[in-house]
């Protein structure tokens, strides 16, 4: 059974949620559950996860806050194990360190801190920083694909769709400027480079005959002329 002051507690902590809202996290209790909250944390910048939206779960117990909840991630990430709990020192796995004092605010905000660590625990995954982008990229079509979050979220699948909207518009723009291109011919892609082998022959030819000497080429014309002469030499 739910005790009254865990219901007033997070009561409490969704109005100030929602009347300060804090970066990069949106949580929400359950419509049907007070005691289960979903948050969304976003990626932080200059991160592996950058780009990203993590789905996740928080799980109170019914004495909160004078004991700590359970923490899981759902969404794909390459940090954590997705569905499986999270051994953190303000989750259950380690009661003696709660402090009552703590919150959804701040447990969300240590988790995306502890998330760009590289610390291990239970519940957290080795990956390496290529396939967390490449998670992150996908991360926001998987969460899409799931009913619990499209209900508890629902702007998230209106920035699905934009992006989709955008990924399309952009794709097109490059297809349309792939078409408009010339065939793969260098002298017919560039106009100015047409005739440039026939110049490039000329050039040289000029090259050749100017890098003849003058006086190379009278020894020359003196010994043909030296040879013909010979035979009547002789006579």
């Amino acid at each position: 059974m739910v005790e009254r002051a865990s219901v007033k507690r997070l009561q409490k902590e969704f109005r100030e949620l929602c009347k300060e809202p804090i970066s990069q996290i949106v949580a929400r209790p359950s419509p049907n559950d007070i005691l289960e909250w979903h948050y969304v944390l976003e990626g932080s910048e200059g991160t592996p996860y950058a780009g990203g939206y993590y789905h996740g779960k928080i799980k109170f117990p019914s004495d909160y806050p004078f004991k700590p909840p359970s923490i899981s991630m759902i969404t794909p990430n390459g940090r954590f194990a997705p569905h499986k709990k999270i051994c953190l020192s303000m989750s259950d796995f380690h009661p003696e360190t709660w402090n009552p004092m703590w919150s959804v605010s701040s447990i969300l905000t240590g988790l995306l801190s502890f998330m760009t660590d590289k610390s291990e625990t239970t519940g957290s995954i080795t990956t390496t920083d290529a396939e967390k982008r490449q998670l992150a990229r996908k991360s926001l079509a998987c969460n899409c694909k799931d009913k619990t979050f499209l209900k508890m979220f629902p702007e998230y699948l209106e920035k699905y769709e934009q992006q989709n909207e955008e990924k399309s518009a952009s794709e097109q723009a490059l297809m349309k400027v792939r078409s408009s291109l010339p065939q793969a011919n260098s002298e017919r892609a560039v106009p100015w480079l047409q005739g440039s082998g026939e110049i490039e022959n000329d050039a040289r030819m000029k090259r050749r005959s100017k890098g003849m000497p003058f006086w190379l080429l009278f020894l020359l014309v003196s010994a043909f002329g030296l040879v013909m002469a010979l035979p009547l030499l002789q006579l």
